[in-house]
């Protein structure tokens, strides 16, 4: 399924798989807490810091690709209805991939320009803090196309798990993986 910018809830999958992430990430002390506002997302994080006092704030600058329409629809019923604009964006190269858009979607470059504004906005307002920031694979995905870190088609061939998380630092302008947990970098 397509989810994008469909507002589902966690699934009991989900929730033992956030429950996990808890466990692994106990130890951090997060000054703030930052999810996307969809549902799935912000539920996330309330179960990874459920055991703290901390306010998470909500954004929209977080939330998954959208594919207009298609968020919440089977991958097939996108597949069947936009073959052509399949085809076309495989044969593209990977800068040009970022720019394509599906009739009803945002581009890659649009999704990555948000969210670099929001992660240089929070490096720039949070300096020397450690931020929790929950989103979706999308994002991530297009975050490690950004950083050179995968290539378009490292996303078929590799997964980023569901509470998989990358932990970054930042000088306010650029992004460098400290770590990655169920989260394949390089390849």
């Amino acid at each position: 399924m397509i989810q994008g910018h469909k507002d589902s809830p966690l699934t009991q999958n989900g929730i033992d798989q956030a429950r996990q992430t808890a466990k692994k990430l106990q130890k951090i002390n997060f000054d703030e807490v930052f999810s996307s506002d969809l549902r799935r997302a912000h539920n996330t994080a309330k179960i990874i810091t459920e055991e703290r006092n901390l306010a998470i704030k909500t954004t929209k600058l977080l939330r998954e690709k959208d594919f207009g329409k298609y968020s919440g629809k089977e991958y097939t019923i996108f597949q069947n209805e936009l073959k052509n604009y399949l085809n076309e964006f495989e044969s593209l190269p990977d800068e040009e991939k970022k720019k394509y858009k599906y009739p009803t979607s945002e581009s890659d470059e649009e999704v990555i320009n948000r969210f670099i504004r929001f992660l240089r906005e929070v490096a720039v307002g949070y300096p020397n803090k450690t931020v929790l920031v929950v989103t979706h694979a999308g994002l991530i995905g297009n975050l490690l196309i950004h950083l050179g870190m995968w290539k378009y088609s490292d996303q078929y061939k590799t997964k980023i798990d569901n509470a998989g998380y990358l932990k970054l630092i930042s000088d306010g302008i650029d992004f460098f993986i400290k770590d990655a947990n169920g989260i394949e970098i390089n390849p």
